[in-house]
C-alpha cells in the first residue's frame, strides 16, 4: 500500500479553525487526522503542501515511525509547532488507515486496552456573561449533561498580577461554580500561563478551599524554574505541557519533578504514537497524562486511542458539547460522553472509528479565527470583528 496524496479541509468558527487532513492510498483506503492551530492555519496548510511532495507521496502508511522521522528531520531545520502539527495530522491518518486495513481499532495496535472508558472534563462551557449567577447556571448545565469534571479560567485578562478587587471577583466565580457542581465533581483551575510565581501561589491559596483538581499553567511555559517555585509552595497538583511540541522537550519537566500532570496536545506533538511514547516516559516518573484537546471529533478520537492504552491516563478535555458544538456534524461517528458516568467508552470500530463528511465540512468555511486571552471577553469566544 502506498500514499497517493492528501487533501486538506479547514473547518472554521470565529475562535478556532480546525484543519482536517485526509490521506489517500492506492488501495482505496482513506485515513483522517485533525489539529487546531491558533493564527497559523495558512502556514500549516502551506507546510503540508510542501511535505506532501517531499515526504508523503509514495510512502507506506504502515511505516508510521519512518514517515514521522523523515518529516521531522528530513528538512534539517528544527521542527516547531507548525511542522509537528503537520506531522500529527498525517500520522493520525496513517494509524486510521492501518486500523481500517486490518479491521481493528487503533487502540488494539498500540498494545491493547487497559481500560474500557476514559473520563471527560468539559471546557468551553462558560461562554456567558462573566458573573457568579451566570457561571452558576452554566456549571449546573454541565453536570446535568453528565459530566463529572469541568475546567475554568476565572481570571479575566489578568497578566502577571491580579489586584485585590479582581482577586475577590475571581474567587466569587469559583465559589459559584463549586456550589453548582457539588463537592464530588472535579474542578480544574486554568491560569493560561498568566501570572508571576508569587501571584500564582497567592491565587492558588485563595482558591484552595474549593478543592481544585489541578492548577494549570500557573506561569508562562518558558521558565521551568519559575514553575518549580510555584510547585514547591503548593499542595495542589500542577499541570502543564500543551505548548510543548516535541516529547523530547518534556525531559526537563520530568527531571525537575515540578509537574504532576502533563498535557501534551496530540495534534501538536506529532500524533498518536509520539504521545503514547511520552505517556510511557511519564509513567516511569509517576506522572499522569491529561491531553490538551481543543480540537473536534477526530482529534478527540485520536486522543482516546492513547487514553485506552495508557495506565497513567487521567482524563480528556472536551469542548464539543459546548463551544460551537454544531461542528460535531462534520464527522460521522464522533465520540460522545456517556451521560451515565461522564466518560468516553471504548469503541471497536476500525481505525479511529470516525469519518470526515466533506460536504458538511464545506458548510463551515475557514474564518479569520481569533482567540486572544488578553482581550476583554475572551471567555465568550466571540472575538471582535468575527463573523456571527
Amino acid at each position: 500500500m502506498r500514499i497517493t496524496g492528501i487533501s486538506t479541509h479547514v473547518v472554521g468558527t470565529p475562535w478556532r479553525n480546525l484543519t482536517y487532513v485526509q490521506v489517500h492510498t492506492d488501495e482505496g483506503i482513506t485515513g483522517v487526522g485533525e489539529t487546531r492551530m491558533l493564527g497559523h492555519t495558512d502556514a500549516l496548510v502551506g507546510y503540508l503542501k510542501e511535505a506532501e511532495a517531499n515526504h508523503i507521496l509514495g510512502s507506506d502508511p504502515f511505516a508510521v515511525e519512518d514517515l514521522v522521522r523523515r518529516m521531522k528531520y528530513g528538512d534539517y531545520g528544527r521542527a516547531g509547532e507548525i511542522v509537528m502539527s503537520g506531522i500529527a495530522v498525517v500520522e493520525m491518518a496513517c494509524w486510521d488507515i492501518k486500523g481500517k486495513a486490518l479491521g481493528v481499532p487503533v487502540w488494539q495496535l498500540l498494545g491493547g486496552k487497559v481500560t474500557d472508558k476514559v473520563k471527560a472534563y468539559a471546557n468551553g462551557w462558560y461562554t456567558t456573561e462573566r458573573t457568579p449567577e451566570a457561571y452558576h447556571k452554566a456549571a449546573q448545565g454541565v453536570v446535568e449533561r453528565g459530566y463529572r469534571a469541568l475546567k475554568i479560567d476565572p481570571f479575566g485578562t489578568g497578566h502577571f498580577e491580579l489586584d485585590h478587587a479582581q482577586t475577590l471577583y475571581a474567587v466569587s466565580l469559583i465559589e459559584a461554580v463549586r456550589d453548582a457542581i457539588g463537592p464530588d465533581a472535579e474542578l480544574m483551575l486554568e491560569m493560561h500561563g498568566r501570572f508571576s510565581p508569587s501571584t500564582a501561589v497567592r491565587l492558588a491559596r485563595e482558591l484552595a478551599p474549593f478543592k481544585p483538581a489541578w492548577l494549570e499553567e500557573p506561569v508562562p511555559p518558558e521558565n521551568l524554574k519559575a514553575l518549580r517555585k510555584v510547585a514547591e509552595k503548593l499542595d495542589i497538583p500542577v499541570a502543564t505541557g500543551e505548548r510543548i511540541h516535541d516529547r523530547i522537550e518534556f525531559r526537563e519537566l520530568f527531571e525537575d519533578q515540578s509537574v504532576d500532570i502533563i498535557q501534551p496536545d496530540v495534534g501538536h506533538i506529532g500524533g498518536i504514537w509520539e504521545t503514547r511514547k511520552l505517556a510511557a516516559t511519564a509513567e516511569t516518573h509517576y506522572t499522569l497524562v491529561a491531553p490538551h484537546n481543543v480540537g473536534g471529533p477526530v482529534l478527540t478520537a485520536a486522543s482516546l486511542q492513547v487514553g485506552f492504552t495508557s495506565p497513567n491516563f487521567k482524563i480528556l478535555e472536551h469542548f464539543n458539547d459546548f463551544a460551537d458544538s454544531e461542528i460535531k456534524k462534520v464527522v460521522k461517528g464522533a465520540p460522545q460522553v456517556n451521560p451515565e458516568d461522564g466518560c468516553f467508552h471504548l469503541s471497536d470500530a476500525p481505525g479511529l472509528g470516525v469519518e470526515l463528511d466533506t460536504d458538511a465540512a464545506a458548510e463551515f468555511p475557514q474564518q479569520q479565527a481569533r482567540f486572544d486571552l488578553w482581550a476583554e471577553g475572551w471567555e465568550q469566544r466571540k472575538p471582535k470583528g468575527s463573523q456571527a
